[in-house]
């Protein structure tokens, strides 16, 4: 299979490249994009996933668009055990933890890159090298009406506490689908957001996660 890493002209055309790659290895599919496969994902968690943008033409030039903006499609590698279950959650996006105001679900981050989710599942065992990891079979999905509505709840409650100044108070055990947790590459890294009193305060940076009971859900549903 010859590597055609431009930007896909329709959904249809990025399903089509994305069934071309499974079967193969990381260690194959890098191969082929001519890059080095780490020896452990340690250091480089993200790899596997701009390695799939590389070989897939994904083409945002914003973190606040999907992967592929121009069809409106999110890619999401998820890794996997032998029962196909997700080992870990799942990043969406950044959190906005000041000037949030009018911002709703409708219109926010988190819903928008969830719209429509390209899903690549992985081999995700830790005692399996990155090179031999195999690529399992992709789907397109976009959520129901039910997940949609959960998700929202989750969301609600959690801008909700951030807009109130009790950021440093949410946990990871708040939302039942959606979750927020610190998210930075370095532990010291700070941002400005509302603390109490409307006062603004540095705290980490946060990101919105997917729990795996929810993504758990969306892979029975596509391969049940």
């Amino acid at each position: 299979m010859a590597l055609n890493n431009a930007p896909p002209h329709s959904v249809d055309e990025l399903l089509t490249r994305a069934e071309q790659i499974a079967g193969l290895t990381l260690g194959e599919l890098a191969a082929k994009a001519r890059i080095a496969v780490p020896a452990n994902f340690k250091r480089e968690k993200g790899w596997t996933g701009q390695l799939l943008e590389l070989t897939l033409g994904a083409s945002a030039g914003s973190k606040s668009q999907q992967d592929f903006a121009q069809l409106g499609v999110e890619l999401k590698t998820i890794p996997i055990d032998m029962s196909g279950k997700p080992l870990e959650t799942t990043y969406v996006c950044y959190a906005h933890l000041t000037h949030i105001a009018g911002i709703e679900w409708a219109n926010c981050n988190v819903k928008n890159k969830l719209k429509q989710v390209l899903w690549v599942p992985i081999d995700g065992r830790r005692d399996v090298p990155p090179s031999e990891r195999m690529i399992a079979t992709p789907f397109l999905w976009s959520p129901s009406a039910l997940q949609d509505q959960q998700l929202r709840q989750d969301w609600e409650e959690l801008m909700e506490l951030i807009a109130i100044g009790n950021i440093e108070k949410i946990t990871a055990r708040h939302g039942q689908y959606l979750q927020l947790r610190p998210k930075a590459a370095d532990g010291k890294a700070l941002t400005d957001a509302i603390g109490l009193e409307g006062k603004i305060i540095q705290t980490r940076p946060r990101g919105f996660y997917l729990r795996k009971e929810f993504t758990q859900q969306i892979l029975a549903d596509a391969f049940n």
